[in-house]
């Protein structure tokens, strides 16, 4: 196949909001690099990290950031992972109320903070790591995080008491079992032991 030709197939295969790997797109190319160049410099790809890139993807109000949940699966290699903002913590009526500028991904690989595209994650590394955001997950995350954040950690644990017949306790133990540190898991074992003590009377 020409080089001409080699890159239109490229071209044709990228898909808008999706991004690649070098060595994804070398399977179509055999001169990956050179076209690489090419196709950056005609804004048909953006690098966003060393050996990633994206297919831009227009909207009306300009181009859109890459696919979120495609430059994560990119990045690590792995799509068990899930990613959150501190900021929705404040859904779960435990009391927490700030708002955060930043992208926390739960995930089994990576550690640290990483500049992907125009955007900054924080990468926290666990042996195990869920595909979707429950409100379970939430729940031991924030306890697992608790000390991090500009909370009355005690005004939250008190309002998780009084939110606790709301929620799944079977479903909470099994996220904290799973996700948590052991001092979350302790915590909320002691809160839901506590408050089934309190119904009991």
């Amino acid at each position: 196949m020409r080089p001409a030709q080699t890159l239109e197939r490229l071209k044709t295969a990228l898909v808008p909001g999706k991004v690649y790997r070098r060595s994804e797109l070398a399977r179509i190319s055999s001169n990956v690099d050179r076209h690489l160049v090419q196709l950056v410099k005609a804004g048909q790809l953006k690098k966003v990290s060393q050996g990633m890139y994206a297919a831009p993807r227009a909207t009306v109000f300009g181009e859109a950031p890459p696919e979120e949940h495609s430059l994560l699966q990119s990045f690590l290699k792995d799509d068990h992972f899930v990613v959150y903002g501190p900021s929705q913590f404040n859904a779960l009526g435990l009391g927490t109320t700030q708002l955060y500028n930043t992208r926390v991904v739960f995930n089994r690989k990576r550690v640290g903070e990483f500049q992907l595209g125009s955007r900054t994650y924080t990468f926290h590394r666990w042996r195990e790591a869920p595909k979707v955001l429950t409100q379970e997950f939430l729940v031991v995350e924030l306890l697992n995080r608790l000390n991090d954040l500009a909370e009355d950690r005690d005004r939250v644990v008190e309002l998780l008491k009084n939110k606790l017949p709301q929620m799944n306790s079977r479903k909470l133990i099994h996220a904290a079992r799973h996700y948590g540190t052991l001092s979350t898991l302790k915590k909320l074992e002691a809160i839901i032991k506590d408050n089934a003590s309190g119904r009991s009377l």
